[in-house]
């Protein structure tokens, strides 16, 4: 709207000039005082419907009281009209272009949990397993078929007695059974394996969520930390402009060597490539932070905390032992591992003990059956009844004594307890190591500050020496180089240490 604005703004320079010189112009409904158009809401209208208007003016006969002026309102409407086109195309992909995004620590953790494909893919397992536990369920129930049919049978026939004779007959069948076939030891066990691989599949998807949190977490501190040397580098850029500059000054005052200069604007332009490399790790870090929280990639985020604070969790100081017995009790991948084990015992029981039990087939039948000799066509049809139960059981393959079934189903039940095992030993090596790894970044946060303390006292002692005009060129370069050193290595450390800790409460199962 800005450059609507200046176009019609700059249309109407135009138009004064040219009363000026060749005196007023006046156009049909046109007032001595006209103001700038505007819609029904107050706002400018655009420039381009504007010149459109004062162009139709022109075009369509207005009464001028200069006929000699006629041309130039044509022109001064072409005018404006060009104007407000080559506004519209400037502006059209710069009003396009998204801003940043800003975004603090408890938003992204909570689009973590909830928007992340991962957790949704993990999500839809639950939802698999829950059906395969009903579709395990419903076979104890039967089902309900209905049929219907015609049979016709035309030329010789054998009797029971085993003579043969000719015969034209029809038989026509119609009704509904209600059928049962049980597998009850199979159906049984199945059963139970699936209600654990259900309570399997909900622990994952909350392992898989807390994942993607603690993922969440560490892309959020990657972009502070990015930010953090993004501003670091600003103020250091600055800093040696200026410093490049006062040398530069004294040089052309014949007081300071031509070679200083050189020193401290080259000095200046390595901060400034540093600069423009942080700002690249920031861009890529709000990139993947917009990934794990499916964001627009194209929109940059940029973290609402500006100071990188260290957190402080209760849990670093406590005995490594209470720790891993707490993760060993909360951790959902043990407690997934540990249903996918039941599931494989509950399984090795169908295949031991499932043939144990009889196969059940049941069907109760109501119809009708008709039929006759001669031509086709209902005839003689009545009601018809039929009740059926079988029990069986089977021997060898698939059934009882099936020696390949019941070791395979050993084997897979074997595998599920090593696997437990496992899971629980990385549970004990994670929780060690990120104990430690707090640990150490605590200590490394205090030496860190320390040494940001100590350099800043550095450069202003060597700050005020310059002004004296005692400190040298490169003295004042190598202070300005250790602080910005100290300041990146302090926020780097905080960064470190924040995604410690909260790799710390992960392996604890919080």
């Amino acid at each position: 709207m800005r450059r609507w604005w200046g176009s019609w703004t700059a249309a109407a320079e135009l138009r004064q000039g040219w009363r000026r010189r060749f005196g007023a112009v006046q156009c049909v409904g046109e007032g001595p005082g006209l103001p700038v158009p505007a819609s029904p809401d107050g706002k400018a209208v655009s420039s381009l419907r504007s010149a459109t208007a004062v162009q139709n003016q022109a075009v369509s006969g207005s009464v001028i009281h200069r006929p000699t002026l006629a041309l130039c309102g044509l022109t001064l409407g072409l005018l404006v009209l060009m104007a407000g086109l080559s506004a519209h195309a400037d502006s059209g992909p710069a009003a396009s272009a998204p801003g940043p995004l800003p975004i603090d620590l408890p938003t992204a953790l909570r689009l973590a949990g909830a928007q992340n494909v991962d957790v949704q893919i993990a999500q839809a397992k639950v939802y698999e397993a829950r059906a395969r536990h009903l579709e395990a369920q419903l076979g104890f129930f039967p089902w309900i078929g209905a049929s219907a049919g015609f049979r016709r049978h035309e030329g010789n026939l054998q009797r029971v007695d085993g003579n043969v004779f000719e015969t034209n007959k029809n038989t026509y069948v119609a009704g509904a059974a209600l059928n049962a076939q049980l597998e009850l030891g199979e159906s049984i066990f199945a059963s139970l394996a699936a209600h654990r691989l259900a309570a399997a599949a909900n622990e994952a998807l909350d392992a898989e969520r807390r994942d993607r949190v603690l993922e969440a977490a560490t892309g959020y501190f990657e972009l502070a930390r990015a930010r953090a040397a993004v501003g670091i580098g600003q103020e250091t850029v600055r800093i040696a402009r200026d410093f490049a500059a006062q040398v530069g000054h004294a040089c052309d005052e014949g007081i300071a060597f031509k070679g200083d200069t050189y020193r401290a604007e080259a000095q200046a332009e390595r901060d400034a490539m540093a600069l423009r490399q942080a700002q690249e790790r920031q861009r890529t870090a709000s990139a993947k932070l917009s990934r794990v929280l499916r964001l627009d990639p194209a929109v940059e985020l940029l973290p609402r905390d500006t100071d990188l604070a260290p957190l402080s969790i209760d849990d670093v100081g406590a005995p490594v032992q209470a720790l891993v017995a707490a993760a060993l009790e909360a951790r959902p991948e043990l407690r997934a591992a540990g249903f996918r084990r039941d599931a494989a015992e509950k399984a090795k029981d169908g295949a031991v003990y499932g043939p144990v039990f009889p196969s059940i087939g049941a069907q109760a039948y109501y119809g009708g059956l008709g039929g006759g000799t001669g031509d086709p066509g209902p005839k003689e049809a009545e009601e018809n009844r039929e009740y059926s139960v079988n029990l069986g059981w089977r021997i060898g393959p698939g059934g009882l004594f099936d020696a390949g079934r019941i070791g395979t189903a050993r084997a897979r039940a074997d595998m599920g307890e090593f696997e437990l095992e496992r899971a629980r030993d990385e549970v004990r090596r994670q929780v060690v190591e990120a104990r430690e790894r707090a640990l150490s970044l605590r200590d490394q946060v205090l030496i860190a500050r320390k040494a940001l303390e100590a350099s800043r006292e550095t450069f202003r002692l060597t700050d005020e020496r310059r002004e004296f005009g005692v400190g040298a060129v490169m003295e004042h370069i190598q202070s300005h180089q250790d602080l910005d050193r100290a300041r990146l290595d302090y926020a780097n450390t905080v960064a470190e240490l924040n995604k410690a800790q909260y790799a710390l409460r992960w392996a604890m199962g919080k």
